[in-house]
């Protein structure tokens, strides 16, 4: 049976990445490449809703991955596998760029101010750094390429040995885990472009494939529910005194106890609590689950063009703007995808959906 649970968290989590770029698009913490402040108060209270959210949408995202990976083996081989992940991944994020996710880099270059700062560029040399700059959210896809990738090499390896093993986790070791997540996150994180963290994606990914993609540890997740969700609100309240008014997309936040304990007790939590609760589907949900990659390939462009045309140049009040942003990354993801996924060129290159075979 469909785990109707998974799909509810992914296209939840999507909505919650969607609301944490157009805060992201206005923060005051500093941080560059987006309009920045545009209000004229001293203390963004409402930026908070970042330090809540960013430590732990992300990896719960991998964690997911992994689950949903291990699902799909059960029933594919392995080179079905990178077959499917290979026109779903990575084509969006190669063919994709020059075919429609330039336009999101030129919208992200501008607002960087690279053409500002370099008059005398080439054209070519601006396209390609649209290219560049296009991939944008697309990293997270880049990454999910490459660990699937990984994945089917340590199943070659593994034979189910470890899976199986896995499959006996208890409680104190889920607990226990907290540790190699934190260690994880210590190693292999770029310098500059922080969202590439390979160490931590990578290992919560396998987390997912091997651990939680077993039915009796989402079970153990189920009854420790309550206790988990109070224990990642303290370390998440923790985490926003501690670290509110720095950057906590970098170091040191971006790596610290608090920041990584309150990222696993999180994910913990909405795992056990979204498979007790939420494990049913509605005509709403069914919707929302169907279009969230597409909201999550498109929904920074509406934000970030609202940003640059109407939130940079002041052009209404910061709650309009804000609105406005809101708007544009849910309204114009949805039509978009809702259009490029009628293309036939376009739907593969940009959202790899594979050709519909002709009836015969």
């Amino acid at each position: 049976m469909r785990k109707k649970y998974l799909d509810n968290i992914r296209w939840i989590t999507v909505a919650i990445v969607v609301i944490y770029h157009v805060f992201y698009m206005y923060n005051g913490q500093g941080v560059p490449g987006v309009v920045g402040k545009i209000t004229n108060v001293d203390v963004q209270y409402w930026d908070l809703y970042q330090y809540i959210t960013y430590p732990w949408f992300m990896v719960l995202l991998f964690m997911v991955a992994g689950i949903s990976s291990r699902l799909y083996l059960e029933k594919h081989t392995g080179r079905e596998f990178i077959a499917d992940r290979t026109t779903k991944l990575l084509v969006p994020v190669t063919i994709g760029l020059f075919a429609f996710q330039f336009i999101q880099g030129f919208v992200n270059v501008s607002l960087s101010g690279v053409f500002e700062k370099n008059p005398g560029m080439p054209f070519i040399a601006k396209f390609f750094v649209c290219i560049l700059s296009g991939i944008g959210v697309l990293w997270f896809i880049q990454l999910l390429w490459l660990f699937s990738l990984a994945l089917v090499v340590i199943r070659r390896i593994d034979r189910d040995r470890l899976w199986q093993l896995c499959g006996k986790t208890g409680f104190p070791v889920l607990l226990v885990l907290v540790v190699p997540v934190y260690l994880s996150a210590q190693i292999l994180n770029t310098p500059i472009i922080v969202v590439y963290r390979f160490g931590l994606y990578f290992f919560t990914f396998l987390l997912g494939y091997f651990v939680f993609s077993h039915d009796e540890v989402i079970e153990i997740l189920k009854k420790w529910f309550p206790p988990l969700a109070i224990v990642s609100a303290a370390l998440g309240t923790a985490f926003c005194f501690r670290y509110f008014g720095e950057n906590y997309a970098d170091m040191p936040a971006y790596r610290s106890v608090l920041f990584l304990t309150f990222c696993y007790f999180a994910c913990l939590a909405i795992l056990g609590g979204m498979a007790r609760y939420a494990d049913f589907s509605t005509p709403f949900t069914e919707w929302m689950s169907r279009r969230s990659y597409h909201l999550y390939i498109f929904h920074y462009l509406g934000i970030s063009s609202v940003g640059l045309f109407i939130g940079r140049p002041r052009l209404a009040p910061a709650p309009v703007v804000y609105l406005l942003s809101l708007i544009a990354g849910f309204g114009l993801a949805y039509l978009l995808g809702a259009v490029i996924s009628r293309l036939p060129f376009f739907r593969w290159a940009v959202l790899g959906i594979k050709k519909k075979k002709k009836a015969s």
